[in-house]
């Protein structure tokens, strides 16, 4: 399994959280879940936002081959009428790494996952 981690440091405004917040479920999510490779290489992932706008991404893939189909679908994809790309700004940081344990709940729901 695969984990890559995107931030977004902050302070951000409410204005570029609800920015980023609708890119990712009225543009993204839509074409990831219609894009037959994504629906079977994305296992999930988590969104969470800072009390100052700072926002984490961790989103788990079965390798990166999905992981580069993630990142070239998103950098490809074009804006929703109203969206403003200077809301928009890239991450700060973006990590990989390939998961060496799996633990807990999740662990049972990850098909595959070693122990």
């Amino acid at each position: 399994m695969h984990v890559q981690l995107v931030w977004f440091d902050g302070p951000r405004s409410d204005e570029a959280v609800e920015a980023s917040r609708r890119a990712g479920s009225e543009r993204l999510m839509p074409l990831i879940e219609s894009h037959p490779d994504l629906r079977t290489g994305l296992l999930g992932g988590v969104r969470a936002v800072g009390p100052d706008g700072a926002e984490c991404a961790v989103v788990l893939a079965r390798d990166a081959a999905a992981l580069d189909t993630l990142e070239s679908l998103v950098m490809s994809s074009e804006l929703l009428p109203g969206e403003d790309p200077a809301m928009l700004t890239g991450p700060d940081r973006v990590a990989r790494y390939v998961a060496s344990d799996v633990f807990g709940r999740l662990a049972d729901l990850v098909t595959g996952a070693e122990r």
